[in-house]
């Protein structure tokens, strides 16, 4: 029986943080071993932004060493960079060309990574959830975990493959591109900022203070989380609408240190936070130890690192190269001998 198939990415831009490792990673490490899954590095969408040219290609490389890092396993998904990829440009090109540009307007992520870049916004900032669609379809892809701010783009998706393409150049029993399903993964999913427990953690934010990279030394793992923003209520508890640094913060604890939810709001439930902090810091960096030290070993053996990414982008193209003929056919172009 053919295994359901799944696809994720993650930019090169920035240093992975939690909020990556337990909200996407760590969860695509699950899946590897019951789904067919397809992993890549999305550095096309790393320039929607101004970029460091001189760092890019470094930190495309230093991502997939953490996605190996953190447990993905070769022999058992594919990892690959999608510039090297070709179909995946060539694939938005072509469903550019049937998108709606009132589609593209109505996106919430561009409505506010425009109003930050006034009149230096770009076409592929507004553009790049159609290579995101592409990224999705080349792959009939099953299923996508997506996290809940991420899933108007996967709707876009769909609606270009049911709307655009399968409803006016397929049909119901031959349709051209599959459609594929959200998997929202609840546990962990939304790992929040270290000073502000209603925004997310995010590897733009100017506060390096506010996330934790996977690459954090652990006295800086201590000093930022010693300096997280708290609250003056002694005990940490779940759920509480205004107390959400504990809720994160006891949320992180809780799956850092193996012992779930209800063992940690049981243990911490009249905690100070000064006795906690310390114990969220251990379990940080206990956690962490391991996919640190396989990084360097990974990124000291830069020719084995390629060749895995090799291997991946070998199956990718073989891949992508058939639904992007499938999508050529259907729209009538004239196919190569």
């Amino acid at each position: 029986m053919q295994r359901p198939r799944v696809l994720s990415g993650v930019q090169p831009t920035g240093a992975l943080h939690l909020g990556n490792w337990l909200g996407a990673i760590r969860n695509w490490v699950d899946l590897q071993s019951s789904h067919d899954t397809y992993v890549c590095v999305v550095d096309l969408h790393a320039i929607t932004v101004p970029h460091d040219s001189e760092r890019l290609a470094e930190e495309t490389l230093s991502t997939a060493a953490l996605y190996l890092a953190c447990g993905m396993d070769p022999d058992l998904c594919s990892i690959f960079v999608q510039s090297q990829v070709s179909a995946h440009s060539e694939l938005c090109w072509l469903l550019n060309c049937v998108t709606p540009l009132n589609w593209l307007e109505r996106m919430i992520q561009f409505k506010e990574k425009s109003v930050k870049q006034g009149d230096n916004v770009s076409v592929g900032l507004l553009d790049y959830p159609v290579l995101m669609a592409a990224d999705i379809l080349l792959y009939d892809a099953d299923l996508v975990p997506v996290g809940e701010d991420q899933k108007q783009h996967l709707e876009l998706a769909r609606d270009i493959a049911q709307q655009r393409i399968n409803a006016r150049f397929g049909s119901e029993e031959k349709p051209v591109l599959k459609v594929p399903d959200p998997l929202i993964i609840k546990e962990g999913a939304r790992v929040m900022s270290l000073s502000d427990g209603r925004s997310k953690m995010s590897k733009s934010d100017p506060n390096e203070g506010s996330r934790i990279t996977l690459l954090d030394p652990p006295e800086l793992i201590t000093k930022k989380i010693k300096r997280a923003k708290t609250d003056p209520q002694m005990g940490l508890q779940f759920g509480n609408p205004d107390r959400p640094e504990a809720d994160n913060l006891l949320g992180i604890y809780a799956i850092l240190s193996g012992r779930g939810r209800d063992a940690a709001a049981q243990e911490c439930a009249e905690m100070g936070w000064g006795t906690f902090k310390p114990l969220l810091a251990d379990a940080t960096v206990s956690a962490l130890e391991p996919i640190q030290h396989r990084y360097q070993q990974l990124m000291g053996d830069r020719i084995e690192l390629i060749r895995v990414l090799d291997q991946g982008r070998t199956r990718a193209q073989e891949t992508a190269q058939a639904t992007l003929q499938r999508v050529r056919q259907a729209l009538g172009f004239l196919i190569a001998s």
